[in-house]
């Protein structure tokens, strides 16, 4: 296979060859260089390399070029290869031009020329958008193969695991093709027992569970010890940061997760307005960074569900779903919450055969030129109409208020309605579901009544409910399930009903001491990314001062 293309722009023969004699010093081994002296060069020779199915990974173009700058190269560049990170050189003059190509242009990054020393100011950059083009672009491999049908729950909830783990496969739908037919007789497997995975030493697993997929693909699924000093339950931006920050201060620490490192976060197509991003980034991304900071000090992960948790004495257990329990003196509560289910008639029986909760990441490629409908008006539905809209040839947002304006940030009601298919229909929500073996209509109520209409995909973004059932009594909650702490437990009697020690709680700590709650699992927080990070971090210090009282 050919390696990953990275292009190079620049009318001024010198600068041209400076940035590509930097390119192949440092990426040649894995990539090709190539070169173009215009944009309309440019864009010819990226129509020749997508007729011959060649990969472009990074394009690198200068700003003030005769004819067509490099915003404008770079804003046409997306229709041919919308994958490829875009990177502007710019001279000190341009930089507001290149900021404001952020968002026409969709570039990811900006550099001022001179670059000198490239070690310094060139690679760093460089290295960081590869490594996430890289993520999202495995190489062709003989590999993990799943196959299955695209209207089936199990399936969806498989490739949805595999996918937020960044455990590449290839997915083969039955529906479509005789490849997954084939490799199915070639193994003697029954076609009636999907999804299947298929493993490279000619294994393979029937409609499995998650969790043997998970110890098949390397995840860990047993903790390496029965004791740690800080146990995090959730890996969505709040656990991660805990995480993070008790690893790199000494903590042993765990991280419990069922799904996969970002939590809900994690399913978002992007994220605009996280500090640090400018051009955004996927929850994905996020949630495999943070992964790595956490492992780099040090922090385990275990691929299970917490299903349980007691007290005795100084000390707080954890159980899993496989029986066994874990045991802790501190324990950070982040285990998020999730989109709250559509309640009407059909939705349950259509749940992963045409209706999908989040999942724009997993499922965009499938709707390539169908209609799609969202319903839900708050900043993860525009996210995912935004996500959608590359793929369909329509998205249809149902939103239950008269507008955006109340439930979404200015920016990204900006950019639906720059979006030409992207229909918003306000007073209007889906009251009934129609369908066999697959979503076939909707029935909606809006301002010119009742109608019903063909649908093949519903992805739902109402709300979040929080997931604490399996928490003992006592550790409170409020009427909707979301965990009391710090003040929150005062009563007028101040703390004495339920709480025994002498000191007042701390500001994240649960009415059982040792036990502390971030993110959006906790009553009254901000449902933002950047919110849980600081909770978690802020849950480390609590931590500590809980320890030091031993």
């Amino acid at each position: 296979m050919n390696r990953p293309i990275l292009l190079a722009v620049d009318d001024d023969v010198s600068v041209l060859e400076a940035v590509v004699q930097d390119l192949r010093r440092q990426y040649g081994a894995e990539y090709r260089v190539l070169r173009a002296a215009s944009g309309q060069a440019a864009l010819d020779t990226m129509r020749q390399l997508k007729e011959r199915g060649e990969v472009v990974a990074l394009i690198v173009s200068d700003q003030r070029m005769p004819g067509m700058t490099g915003v404008e190269f770079l804003e046409q560049a997306r229709q041919h290869y919308p994958e490829a990170k875009r990177v502007l050189l710019t001279a000190y003059a341009d930089t507001e031009a290149a900021i404001r190509a952020i968002n026409t242009a969709r570039i990811h990054y900006y550099l001022t020329k001179p670059w000198d020393p490239p070690e310094e100011k060139l690679y760093p950059v460089l290295d960081d958008l590869l490594s996430d083009w890289n993520a999202g672009h495995p190489a062709e491999f003989e590999g993990l193969r799943v196959v299955g049908h695209r209207w089936s729950q199990r399936d969806h909830e498989l490739r949805s695991f595999l996918s937020r783990n960044h455990i590449p496969y290839r997915w083969l739908d039955m529906a479509s093709g005789e490849d997954g037919r084939r490799l199915l007789a070639e193994r003697g497997l029954d076609p009636a027992a999907l999804p299947v995975v298929l493993f490279p030493d000619g294994s393979a697993l029937a409609a499995p569970a998650l969790e043997a997929v998970a110890a098949r693909v390397g995840l860990r699924t047993q903790a390496t010890s029965d004791f740690y000093d800080l146990v995090v339950v959730g890996a969505g931006p709040a656990g991660l940061a805990a995480a993070v920050y008790g690893a790199s201060e000494g903590l042993r620490t765990l991280v419990i997760e069922p799904d996969a490192p970002g939590g809900q976060a994690g399913s978002s197509s992007k994220i605009e307005n996280y500090l640090g991003f400018p051009a955004g980034i996927t929850g994905s991304d996020l949630g495999r960074r943070a992964h790595m900071q956490c492992v780099k000090f040090g922090a385990e992960f275990l691929t299970q569900q917490a299903v349980g948790m007691r007290s005795e004495g100084q000390y707080r257990f954890v159980q899993l779903a496989d029986g066994r329990e874990v045991s802790t003196h501190v324990a950070l509560l982040a285990t998020g919450v999730q989109y709250r289910r559509l309640e009407i008639p059909g939705a349950e029986e259509l749940t992963g055969r045409g209706i999908y909760y989040g999942a724009a990441l997993v499922e965009a490629a499938a709707c390539k030129d169908e209609e799609v409908f969202l319903v839900g008006g708050a900043n993860s539905a525009g996210q995912a109409a935004l996500h959608f809209a590359r793929y369909a040839c329509k998205v249809t947002m149902l939103v239950r208020a008269e507008s955006l304006v109340s439930s979404m940030s200015r920016y990204l009601i900006d950019e639906i309605e720059r979006t030409p298919n992207i229909v918003v229909e306000a007073n209007t929500e889906v009251v009934a579901a129609e369908g066999g073996d697959r979503l076939e209509a909707l029935r909606t109520v809006g301002p010119t009544g009742e109608q019903t209409r063909a649908a093949g995909s519903l992805f739902v973004f109402i709300g979040a409910v929080p997931r604490t059932e399996w928490l003992p009594a006592a550790v409170l909650r409020d009427e909707k399930g979301f965990i009391l702490a710090g003040p929150e437990l005062r009563d007028s009697s101040g703390f004495s009903g339920v709480w025994k020690l002498k000191r007042e709680p701390y500001l994240l700590e649960t009415s059982l001491p040792g036990v502390l709650v971030a993110g959006d699992v906790r009553h009254g927080s901000v449902k933002r990314a950047a919110s849980a990070v600081g909770e978690g971090s802020i849950a480390v210090q609590f931590a500590h001062q809980y320890l030091a009282g031993f």
